[in-house]
């Protein structure tokens, strides 16, 4: 069933839009969908998802080093990967009883001399605060960041201490001097090799993060078809939704498979219904919960199958994780300009690795055209979301790439693939329900019964699923520890049943996964 988004109207019509991705380099591993056991029982309706949604103490192993890829990260003191997983301090009830020099109390901003009397020092709550990031990156897997940074703290740091804004457009310089525009537009190439944009034809630039992205390129797809409809699944990113509602877009929402990817059947029967009106697709490459990635071929030949031409198209792809590694996956499709897309967006603190988040927006030079404005006061043009943008992170992408290169990010990739096949699989060995999708790093899993067992893993649920997201940061040692704790938790706390016939959890049974506990091994095809 296809649910409707029925949003105003902006300038008298409405419109769409959707982010994009990758391909290039060396290809690294054979991908195939991933399957597990023990699913629970589900009355098969009609096999689909619902319509939409934006998305005990065991003791402790020793880590060590074993396993461990990437370099240590200056910023988080190698807290992802320290000798010991450490708890706070009191196990569960700690979780809800932060340390009380972090608490409201003390953190306060005396405004009077009285008011300062008796508040800790700022170094002591600084410290107190060094220690909970430090705890809690290392129980960090339902979130997709990479806390495995390149060595950035020695290399960087001394940077601190300068304001770098690259205010205004990157490929025309304002009066304002502090900038570092040369090493954003050096990144933007690089994601324009990547995904083989022409030459005389791409513009891009270092984002905030994904969302930003995506909020570009569906303000870029409203004003080249106005009157545009956005076609995305429901598993979509939430900030899809939040852009159709921010420019006054319809949008119609399309249900998706078991697996997460979008029903094609339901997306051709809707841009049939809606043939008069210009189409804006938005394209998952890795859905926010479940990892599915849309197929773009399969899209585009649905839309010449449907009648519609390439001015009446415009195509985003979000790309926020698995654009930085379908480049590197033997066999993957390729997502790149030489197809007719529009644009594509990208997490920079994700597969890549940075300390803040940031990311990069990829389009045509073409589309960009249609929101330049000249703004006198920064002798330069306004073409991105933000007025005054963030300097440092385009510094810490660029390092970032260039102190890992192609072999660098392909080793991640291999690792994040082969480390999740081996989380799928030791689960599976424990009877706990979970599944991996093809081309993906995300693990889900039946929603542990135990929420301070969520919490302590800091795992992102929804409804009866939760999912792990295998980063370069994520070994098979802390894989090891997890499982075991995941193992006793259901022991003490039992399990998650499915709240319905199609519950997310109930869908995991679904066939359209592939055979469960079939044998599988993404490492592979090096």
């Amino acid at each position: 069933m296809l649910a409707r988004l029925a949003c105003p109207l902006v300038r008298g019509r409405p419109a769409v839009a959707r982010v994009a991705r990758p391909p290039f380099a060396a290809p690294l591993l054979v991908g195939r969908r991933r399957c597990a056991t023990q699913a629970q029982p589900v009355d098969e309706d009609d096999g689909q998802s619902d319509a939409s949604k934006p998305s005990g103490q065991q003791p402790i192993a020793d880590l060590g080093s074993t396993g461990k890829v990437g370099s240590p990260s200056p910023w988080t003191s190698d807290a992802w990967d320290a000798a010991h997983v450490t708890d706070d301090a009191g196990g569960d009830a700690a979780l809800q009883q932060p340390d009380a020099l972090l608490s409201e109390a003390s953190m306060v901003i005396p405004t009077s001399e009285a008011e300062a009397q008796g508040l800790p020092s700022n170094s002591s709550i600084l410290s107190a605060y060094e220690s909970q990031l430090q705890r809690r990156s290392s129980r960090h897997l339902g979130y997709p960041y990479n806390l495995s940074h390149s060595q950035t703290g020695d290399d960087l740091g001394r940077f601190m201490r300068y304001s770098i804004n690259n205010l205004g457009d990157p490929y025309v310089p304002s009066n304002y001097g502090v900038h570092s525009r040369e090493f954003e537009v050096a990144v933007v190439d690089f994601f324009a090799k990547l995904w083989k944009a022409p030459a005389d034809d791409y513009w891009g630039y270092v984002t905030t993060c994904g969302t930003e992205g995506n909020l570009h390129a569906m303000l870029l797809a409203r004003e080249a078809l106005p009157d545009g409809i956005i076609y995305t699944s429901a598993e979509t990113h939430y900030s899809i939704f939040k852009a159709a509602s921010y420019y006054k877009m319809d949008c119609e929402v399309v249900r998706t498979l078991p697996t997460g990817e979008i029903d094609y059947t339901a997306l051709r029967s809707a841009l049939d219904a809606n043939r008069g009106r210009p189409a804006i697709l938005n394209v998952n490459i890795g859905t926010t919960v479940k990892g599915a990635v849309d197929d773009l071929d399969r899209i585009l030949r649905i839309l010449s199958v449907t009648g519609y031409t390439r001015e009446q198209y415009h195509v985003h792809c979000d790309g926020a994780l698995f654009a930085m590694m379908m480049p590197f996956i033997e066999y993957a499709p390729k997502l790149s300009f030489e197809r007719p897309i529009d644009s594509i967006a990208v997490s920079g603190h994700k597969m890549l690795g940075c300390p803040m988040p940031c990311g990069v927006a990829l389009t045509r030079k073409s589309h960009v055209k249609n929101v330049e404005m000249r703004v006198d006061y920064l002798n330069s043009v306004d073409t991105t979301i933000m007025g005054s943008r963030n300097g440092h992170t385009a510094l810490h992408m660029w390092h970032s790439l260039r102190t890992k290169g192609l072999e660098g990010i392909k080793a991640d990739v291999a690792a994040c693939l082969s480390t999740a096949a081996y989380l799928c699989d030791e689960m599976t060995k424990a009877g706990i329900t979970c599944r991996l999708n093809d081309l993906s790093s995300t693990v889900v899993l039946e929603r542990p019964a135990h929420e301070p067992f969520v919490l302590r893993w800091q795992l992102a649920c929804e409804e009866d699923i939760a999912h792990v997201v295998v980063m370069p940061n994520v070994t098979p040692a802390k894989v090891d520890i997890f499982v075991a704790e995941l193992v006793a938790s259901i022991a003490e706390h039992g399990r998650t049943q499915s709240r319905r016939s199609n519950s997310p959890l109930a869908l995991l049974s679904s066939d359209a996964w592939g055979s469960a506990g079939a044998p599988f091994d993404n490492r592979q095809g090096v």
